[in-house]
Formats: structure tokens, sequence, C-alpha cells
């Protein structure tokens, strides 16, 4: 879905930004910054972004490392 938004003419702004950030972790174990962190966190708190734009902005926050589980013993 990223690429395909990278490459749409129809895609907004932040989708191709989201879809930038998701494929440059795709293949790799860098994470996003705080800066895109919170800009991710910001469409899916909001009513005005599309269904792709929240998916795309889960999608980068699902690769930050405050989504990784900790686990205690």
């Amino acid at each position: 879905m990223a690429s395909s938004i990278l490459t749409g003419s129809g895609s907004s702004q932040i989708q191709k930004t989201l879809a930038g950030y998701v494929l440059s972790q795709a293949s790799s174990s860098d994470q996003a910054g705080a800066e895109m962190e919170g800009v991710a966190s910001a469409v899916m708190q909001s009513d005005k972004y599309s269904d792709t734009t929240k998916s795309l902005a889960a999608s980068l926050l699902s690769q930050s490392n405050r989504c990784e589980p900790s686990y205690t013993f």
C-alpha cells in the first residue's frame, strides 16, 4: 500500500510522508523519530484523516520502539 501511495497521483502529502517513513523502516531496524511518531499519533487521534492515512500512521507507530512489549520476569 505504501508503495502505491508514493507513486499515485491522488495521494495527499501526509499520506506520501507517512508512506515514505513506513517503507524506509520496512527492511531496517531503524525506528521512526519522535517527530514522525508525534505526527502519526496526531493523525490517529484526528477525525479529518481517511482510513488509508490512519492505516499508514498505525503502521509507522507499530514500528516504534514505544510499541515494543516490555516483559518483566
